[in-house]
């Protein structure tokens, strides 16, 4: 089995590295490398052209502006092998993690696409309490822990990703969710490997976190996925605002009520989420007493970003048109 690992980057001068050395050290190497740049202003592309004078199986793709989608695509069509492997900057996978895509795919002739498995990186008590906040927890199968399927840890047949017409070129974020919900609207048959491991970074303080799901909650709408985030926040908040209209009756003190209720949602959710996550995080109680407040802390600001991002949806996007929402989604990212 040929394959071509597939990674659009962009101002990734410090996760480049790690990834390309990840790569070429795996048990199984990639018979080629194809990267597309989107536009880096930092040292990305003078990172890869070292690797590519030491005779590594990398392709470079350069252009002005690229959003993942795009950067994905090009990639593909340069690709020279019948199946892609899928991976992201900022991903560190495990040694055996190509050796285990291709051996499902191998065991199986009627496999189009094997997802692979993937862990947050949690090497800080606030990435601990991010993970648990908003990662889905992974659930125990016969072959290992296994989360939701990821683009970031795919490998599938070239024919799959024609057949689907690629990934949407014009989001900022969500492509990789409208790119696996075509493919099994289309069919093809996929199956997971728990041992394909993968390890993601997240973003390391509130103020970054904040930052990216702004971006993820307008870009998640453009996809057409609303129903599966911003819904439920904003009719909660909804059905809050609601609670405070006797005020005008009763008077301030009634929005005890609706601020106490407020307070009282986010640490039950923060409790959940704890609950959800014991197996995968396991603590003391005294850790998850901690861990309660930071959660807690992580969950307001998930919610402030999924109302603010749809506002910028809104102003930007459904008033403006979408060709100019993708411009600026560009300059922003």
């Amino acid at each position: 089995m040929k394959i071509s690992v597939v990674i659009p980057v962009r101002d990734e001068e410090r996760s480049i590295r790690p990834l390309l050395d990840n790569l070429l050290a795996q048990t199984q190497r990639p018979d080629e490398i194809v990267i597309t740049d989107g536009g880096s202003t930092d040292a990305t592309r003078d990172i890869i052209f070292e690797y590519i004078q030491t005779g590594a199986p990398i392709k470079l793709i350069e252009v002005d502006h690229a959003l993942p989608g795009r950067g994905r695509n090009l990639a593909v069509q340069a690709s020279q092998f019948d199946w892609i492997a899928l991976i992201d900057a900022g991903i560190r996978p495990d040694q055996t993690w190509l050796l285990r895509l291709a051996e499902k795919a191998e065991g199986d002739n009627s496999v189009d696409v094997v997802y692979g498995s993937w862990a947050p990186i949690t090497d800080s008590f606030f990435k601990e309490c991010a993970a648990i906040a908003y990662v889905p927890p992974a659930i125990p199968t016969d072959g290992g822990y296994l989360r939701p399927r990821s683009i970031a840890s795919a490998l599938m047949r070239k024919t799959v990703w024609q057949a689907v017409g690629g990934f949407p070129e014009h989001l900022r974020s969500g492509e990789d969710l409208v790119f696996m919900n075509n493919i099994e609207s289309a069919g093809h048959r996929c199956v997971s490997e728990p041992l394909a491991l993968v390890h993601w970074e997240l973003k390391p303080s509130l103020s970054t976190t904040f930052s990216r799901f702004v971006s993820y909650s307008r870009n998640n709408i453009r996809a057409g996925l609303w129903r599966q985030w911003q819904f439920v926040i904003l009719s909660r908040y909804a059905v809050l605002l609601i609670l405070t209209l006797p005020v005008f009756l009763v008077g301030p003190w009634w929005l005890l009520l609706p601020f106490t209720a407020c307070v009282a949602m986010w640490f039950a959710r923060a409790l959940v989420a704890i609950r959800r996550n014991r197996l995968c995080y396991p603590a003391t109680l005294t850790r998850n007493l901690s861990r309660l407040f930071g959660i807690t802390s992580v969950i307001v600001v998930l919610d402030a970003a999924a109302i603010i991002g749809t506002f910028e949806w809104l102003l930007k996007d459904s008033f403006r048109g979408n060709a100019q929402a993708t411009v600026e989604a560009d300059d922003g990212a």
